[in-house]
C-alpha cells in the first residue's frame, strides 16, 4: 500500500484526499487541519471516520479541497476519508455504513426560475 486517493462532494464542494501510511497529520490545502477548520464541530466532522474506525494515529492525509463554503468542505472532506479508508480495509464498511459516513449527500441549490425572485419566492398575489 503506498498512497490511497478518493473524491468527496457535497453540495459544490470537492475533496480530492491522498492518504498513506504515518503519524497522524492531516494537511489541508498545505493547512493545518485544526487551523482550516476554526469550528470544533468542524474539526470533529473531518476526524470522525478515522476515530470511529480507530486510525487516528495510522495514515497522514493530504487534502485538497475548493467550492463552497466551510460545512460542505469538511463534509466533503469527511466523504472521501470514510472512502479512502474502505478502500484500504474492507471491514471498515461496517463501522462506517450505519453512521451514514459513506452517503453522499446530493442535495444541491435548487436553481432560480425565471419570472419569480428566487428558485421559489414569487411576488405577492393580490386579489384586486
Amino acid at each position: 500500500m503506498d498512497t490511497t486517493h478518493a473524491i468527496g462532494r457535497r453540495k459544490t464542494s470537492v475533496a480530492r484526499v491522498y492518504l498513506k501510511k504515518g503519524k497522524g497529520s492531516i494537511t489541508i490545502n498545505n493547512k493545518d487541519y485544526t487551523d482550516f477548520f476554526p469550528s470544533s464541530t468542524q474539526q470533529y466532522k473531518a476526524v470522525q471516520a478515522l476515530a470511529l474506525t480507530d486510525n487516528i494515529k495510522s495514515f497522514d492525509i493530504k487534502a485538497s479541497v475548493f467550492g463552497g463554503g466551510l460545512t460542505g468542505q469538511v463534509e466533503a472532506f469527511r466523504l472521501a476519508v470514510s472512502r479512502a479508508l474502505c478502500i484500504i480495509n474492507e471491514d471498515n464498511r461496517v463501522v462506517l455504513k450505519p453512521k451514514g459516513l459513506l452517503t453522499r449527500d446530493s442535495r444541491m441549490v435548487e436553481r432560480k426560475k425565471p419570472g419569480l425572485k428566487k428558485a421559489r419566492k414569487q411576488t405577492q398575489f393580490s386579489k384586486r
